[in-house]
């Protein structure tokens, strides 16, 4: 077979961009294990109750309340790449500590929760530094084919990753199959160390601003552009109830549907092929409809397969929930690609970090509660109940785009209009 040629202007010609992209694929498909693995040390290993599950998904997500915000105004007087080495070396050692716990012994719940609170704090400065380094190492004209690529490595991981992370954890146990997440996120640093793009100092902040003062600029910023609001509620929404999924799913596809380690890990690999499907087309999508008009209808029409969820049944019925995931999954991989893209254009490079920090904030800020309400709600009457409530609540993602001006429009402008 010949070898994939990069056309003239990819962004896979940029050898910098080529090693992020590397960095990108190591720590995704270990944390896609992770995804399997840590729920499964909860659930088999430690017997956790569903509200447990709960609280695990949230102290994943809560670092996004806890310092969301601030991480946006500290990154803006930082340079990017060393935050994002820095963040991979401290999550590579937090999730090492779980097997040598297992393996001594040890391992507790307590545990968990804290190395699921110090990789999300990690996460929030990895994730903020990298939205906002892209646009420094690419041109513009190239953003939307590299977000596009990230898309379809986080996708492809999906895929490969929870399959993996099953099959290891029947052979060795759960506790020992995080440290592929380890090892991923340490490679990650070994190729981001590589990138020799001169990355310009930050600008100084100007004499006598405060943080405060840093981060009231980057809330006033997306709060006076429309389309952000919009897109900053709507993926709140999305998120709350995603988070509600993650917080039962391994509940209710283990204790429900009956489902060994293996064939959990397999349905969500399967299901995760839409996310790379969506990746993969995004960008055609977004030419033949228009980059705003892709935005609404994507959730839209996707968004309904939700409901499949809860009609998983023991066997064959259990690949509902695998077609519904991967519809869902294909909706929402398309969305992020054209509204993150439109994000980086959008916005001064000195206000990116805090610009991200921001919608990072309002939109991941929500799953921890989303996650706490899934736990108790599975709890209370049980985990098929907390599936339908997810389910119900992706009809709700679309709407407050459909009461929009986005609704009416083709494409974005690049310069979107300011609210008075």
């Amino acid at each position: 077979m010949l070898p994939i040629t990069p056309r003239v202007g990819s962004p896979l010609r940029n050898i910098d961009f080529r090693l992020l992209l590397a960095g990108a694929t190591a720590s995704q498909l270990g944390a896609q294990v992770t995804l399997v693995a840590l729920p499964l040390v909860a659930v088999i290993e430690l017997d956790a109750t569903p509200l447990q599950t709960g609280v695990l998904t949230a102290a994943e997500t809560a670092a996004f309340l806890l310092v969301g915000l601030p991480a946006g105004a500290w990154i803006d007087r930082m340079r990017r790449l060393p935050v994002l080495i820095r963040a991979d070396v401290v999550r590579a050692l937090a999730m090492a500590s779980l097997p040598l716990a297992a393996w001594a012994g040890a391992l507790t719940m307590a545990q968990l929760y804290l190395v699921a609170l110090i990789t999300g704090v990690a996460t929030v400065f990895f994730d903020v530094a990298h939205q906002s380094y892209l646009p420094g190492l690419l041109p513009r004209e190239q953003l939307v084919a590299g977000n596009g690529a990230l898309e379809t490595v986080r996708s492809s991981a999906q895929v490969a990753g929870p399959g993996l992370g099953g099959a290891l954890v029947q052979m060795v146990g759960a506790p020992f199959a995080l440290l592929t997440d380890a090892i991923g996120y340490l490679l990650s640093a070994v190729f981001l160390r590589g990138i020799r793009t001169p990355e310009p100092p930050p600008p100084a902040p100007a004499p006598g601003e405060s943080l405060r003062a840093q981060v009231t600029e980057g809330l006033v910023f997306v709060f006076r552009q429309p389309v952000l609001r919009v897109i900053a509620c709507t993926t709140a929404i999305a998120n709350f109830f995603t988070a509600m999924l993650m917080a039962v799913q391994t509940v209710f596809l283990v204790r429900v549907l009956d489902l060994p380690p293996g064939a959990m890990g397999l349905m969500m690999s399967a299901s995760a092929v839409g996310g790379l499907a969506g990746a993969l087309c995004a960008g055609t999508l977004a030419r033949a409809v228009g980059r705003a008009r892709v935005i609404w209808l994507s959730p839209l029409l996707t968004g309904p397969f939700a409901l499949l969820w809860p009609l998983a049944g023991h066997g064959a019925a259990a690949v509902w929930f695998a077609i519904a995931s991967a519809a869902v999954f294909f909706g929402a991989v398309v969305y992020n690609v054209a509204q993150v893209s439109f994000r980086q254009l959008l916005c001064p490079a000195e206000l990116l970090g805090r610009m991200n920090a921001t919608l990072r904030f309002m939109v991941w800020g929500t799953m921890p509660f989303g996650a706490l309400l899934g736990g108790a709600v599975a709890g209370a009457a049980g985990a098929r109940a907390a599936v339908w409530v997810c389910a119900a609540g992706f009809l709700l993602v679309p709407v407050p785009l459909l009461l929009s001006p986005l609704r009416r429009m083709r494409d974005l402008p690049e310069s979107a209009p300011v609210a008075g």
